[in-house]
């Protein structure tokens, strides 16, 4: 049992890139948790997908034990949070178990738009916050400049920032005794009854579901039985451990403190995020305040390559869905396609991320569809209908307005690049917001459509601005726009599967573009085939691929001509009788190139 005043609870919040997991390893290395030997580069990194691209996708939690330069022994509890705007559903869940955080910004780059995001996730939750300077060993570190800028641009006090350097190790030590006086120490109740917050769950193939949880009130033992308050379903606790990032067995957690259980639960959807765990017995009355629900904002359809491996997915993605709260999933069927499923994602590189891990995790060759957002359909009988797939779009004549979901964008680009910014924004039907400077830096905020930005607006910032400028978001709601359904036809069939969204002004050029990369991906058969884009009956832009030729006359030597003319006669019709009935077979690459829209 640890006294309350001697625990501190804390994350770490940061840009990308700014240094967060290397300062959670050192922190571990300084205090001896983990032996030198099993030292390793992003430790709390559990999975191969965070290793290779550098990037924290799951919140990890270890337990250090600390002996401060007062004489006692402190417990440290820190979560290592992702920096990425697609997993801030990570981060604000992390943000509710703990009581402070250390803001990392790097002493060369400065405030990016990410540390603002997750700044005011910080200050929302009523956290003391303590500033780190990263970076400092770099010849281009500028230690001064960046204190003003926190404190000019997010508003909080940095001249007692304290000043790192993650790698080389320097400046570790203040930041351990930092923690220790600056953060504040968990209040709770040990006589009361129990109340623990369940922050997370996977699930272990060796002890079924595991799950974090912060004690608030009360005391849990191993051997107790538990009811989760929102499911209300009843447990008997096998076992409690604390993470060290290894998981070691321990009697209770009392208040203030952050561990996990596993009670022979069979299923992580039993085991909802955000719920209150009490005592069946003598429980607590009223539940802890949970996590508002995330959101998903984009949908896509998986399928598998081969139709076969269809239940394959299926085991896969639900065994996906255990370990990601944010990741939705139902099950959708499409004509060019076989079976799949349709899935929400909080962002496109939570998209990639899940079909990294399926592909890499479980094998499954998969086809993505176009991303898509939700649109809200209204229809002239006064009720509304969410569009998650443009296929499914209802008959016009009954439709009164379609909204689309628009967002908040905040950039933080240099003075250099404004222009370019500035232009994208435009073109992707930006209304601009506000425009500031904090520094040489201009922060823009723009209203953009979010089916604008899921496309590859990321990876156009980047571009234009050499890589520069960081970006954030957060939804803004619905609003009305002049919006249409492209079909593609090939061969005067619909294909469901590249059926896209669009603005009525954009409309033609997109399809002329679809169109035309289709006639480039599209194998050319025995009969001509038309690719058409259309809106409703109206065809807006068109390409025809030319038939394949078979020279039936090279039998025919000398003779008359008509023998010649007989046979072209009899291909004619031939050629005319197979475009009614041929079926045009479109390569699966065929479909993944055509939704790559790089215009």
């Amino acid at each position: 049992m640890t006294e309350l005043s001697r625990i501190r609870n804390f994350s770490i919040v940061a840009h990308i890139d700014h240094g967060k997991s290397t300062l959670a390893d050192r922190l571990i290395q300084m205090t001896g948790t983990v032996a030198e030997r099993d030292m390793k580069e992003q430790l709390l990194d559990s999975m191969d997908i965070e290793r290779e691209r550098g990037i924290t996708i799951k919140a990890n939690t270890v337990r250090i034990d600390y002996p401060a330069k007062d004489g006692n022994t402190y417990v440290l509890n820190l979560i290592d949070t992702p920096g990425h705007v697609d997993f801030a559903y990570e981060v604000s869940r992390s943000m509710r178990a703990v009581e402070g955080s250390l803001l990392v910004v790097d002493a060369t780059q400065g405030v990016e738009a990410q540390t603002l995001a997750n700044v005011y996730q910080a200050i929302d939750a009523n956290h003391e916050i303590v500033p780190v300077l990263n970076k400092i060993d770099l010849p281009a570190a500028e230690p001064d400049r960046i204190r003003e800028q926190i404190e000019d641009v997010i508003g909080i006090e940095a001249h007692d920032a304290v000043e790192i350097s993650a790698k080389t190790g320097v400046g570790i030590p203040e930041v351990l005794e930092a923690i220790v006086a600056r953060l504040p120490a968990p209040k709770g109740d040990r006589n009361a009854p129990l109340k623990a917050m369940l922050v997370d769950s996977w699930y272990d193939s060796y002890l079924g579901v595991v799950v974090l949880i912060r004690v608030m009130d009360g005391v849990i033992r191993k051997g107790d039985r538990i009811r989760m308050m929102q499911t209300g379903a009843i447990y008997g606790i096998d076992k409690l451990s604390v993470l060290k990032p290894a998981m070691v067995d321990i009697a209770e957690l009392g208040p203030g403190e952050i561990g996990i259980l596993t009670a022979s639960i069979k299923q992580v959807r039993d085991t909802r995020v955000g719920d209150t765990i009490t005592h069946e017995k003598k429980g607590a009355d009223k539940p802890l305040p949970g996590f508002r629900p995330s959101i998903p904002v984009v949908f896509c359809g998986l399928f598998p390559v081969d139709a076969a491996e269809f239940e394959d997915l299926r085991t896969a993605i639900e065994k996906l869905a255990l370990n990601d709260a944010s990741f939705s999933f139902e099950m959708e069927t499409s004509a060019a396609l076989g079976f799949g499923f349709r899935c929400g994602f909080l962002g496109l590189l939570h998209l990639e991320v899940v079909r990294d891990r399926l592909e890499r995790e479980y094998g499954i060759e998969l086809i993505t569809t176009a991303p898509s957002v939700v649109y809200h359909v209204y229809m002239r009988d006064g009720t509304m209908v969410e569009l998650h797939n443009p296929a499914d779009m209802p008959d016009l004549t009954h439709v009164d307005r379609i909204e689309e979901p628009r967002i908040k964008a905040t950039i933080l680009v240099p003075d250099d690049y404004l222009g370019e910014v500035l232009k994208l924004c435009q073109d992707r039907r930006g209304i601009q917001l506000d425009l500031t400077y904090a520094g040489s830096r201009a922060m823009v905020v723009y209203d953009l459509p979010l089916n604008e930005v899921v496309f590859d607006f990321y990876d156009r910032l980047k571009s234009v601005t050499k890589g520069y400028a960081s970006f954030d978001y957060s939804m803004e709601g619905y609003r009305e726009d002049k919006l249409v359904k492209m079909q593609i036809l090939v061969n005067d069939e619909p294909v469901d599967a590249l059926s896209i969204m669009v603005h009525r002004d954009r409309a033609e050029s997109r399809g002329r573009a679809m169109c035309e990369k289709l006639k480039e991906l599209i194998p050319r058969h025995m009969f001509k085939i038309p690719i058409q884009a259309a809106i409703g009956g109206r065809v807006i832009a068109r390409e025809t691929l030319a038939a394949l030729r078979k020279d039936v006359t090279a039998k025919c030597y000398g003779g008359d001509a008509t023998r010649k003319r007989k046979l072209l006669e009899k291909q004619k019709a031939g050629k005319k009788k197979m475009r009614q009935f041929g079926k045009v077979e479109i390569p699966q690459a065929a479909f993944i190139n055509a939704l790559k829209m790089d215009s």
